[in-house]
């Protein structure tokens, strides 16, 4: 069973959707009692981490995540919903994570540039990931495969060894995907990245 978690923040139908398509067993749940018959959590987010944040708290979902993750059992953050997993961010004042992760949530500069061009902020479409480490759900993913995102703040880790997978925009190499133990997060979107996000999602049933 995967649990996605519906806190009324992220793109709850299309990533439970893109499990269901691969013959998965998954459900959408705003309960947090949930949490702990489930074998794999989703953590997805769309939106300001501020806002995200808060309606986790308020859902009750934080006790229960953060006890399924000390359990062993594998959680998947996708986008603000990685984001959550660090320290904090900077995104609308200073706002405390879930510290799962070390590091901190930083906004793209304004005024980036690449080969001349102004880079726009957010960062939004498809751009190729550099695979740094072979996290579960990034087996068979080959080295420059893109995927899509869209994000105007980004995840500086605190620890290189946390990092999966890093992009480039402009002159900021950014954390792409986080790894460690049962905690995996991407801050694009497989939902959104066809078959390279359908077979991560895979990868992610699979454990």
């Amino acid at each position: 069973m995967i649990t996605i978690i519906d806190y009324e923040m992220g793109n709850l139908r299309s990533v439970e959707k893109a499990f269901e398509k691969l013959g998965y067993t998954a459900r959408v749940s705003s309960n947090p009692e949930d949490l702990a018959s489930t074998d794999k959590i989703v953590l997805p987010g769309v939106g300001a981490f501020r806002d995200c944040i808060n309606n986790l708290r308020a859902g009750g979902f934080v006790e229960p995540l953060l006890q399924h993750v000390e359990s062993g059992r594998p959680l998947l953050g996708i986008c603000v919903g990685m984001q959550m997993l660090f320290d904090q961010s900077e995104e609308f004042g200073c706002h405390q994570g879930l510290g799962l992760v070390p590091g901190r949530v930083m906004r793209f500069p304004s005024g980036m540039t690449e080969d001349g061009e102004r880079l726009k902020v957010p960062h939004m479409g498809w751009n190729n990931l550099r695979i740094l480490k072979p996290a579960p759900i990034l087996q068979g993913t080959a080295d420059g495969s893109f995927v899509y995102f869209v994000h105007s703040y980004y995840c500086a880790a605190q620890r290189q060894e946390d990092v999966a997978a890093s992009c480039r925009y402009g002159e900021i190499e950014f954390c792409a995907a986080v790894w460690r133990d049962n905690l995996m997060a991407t801050q694009f979107h497989p939902e959104k990245s066809q078959t390279v996000g359908l077979h991560i999602f895979d990868q992610f049933g699979k454990l």
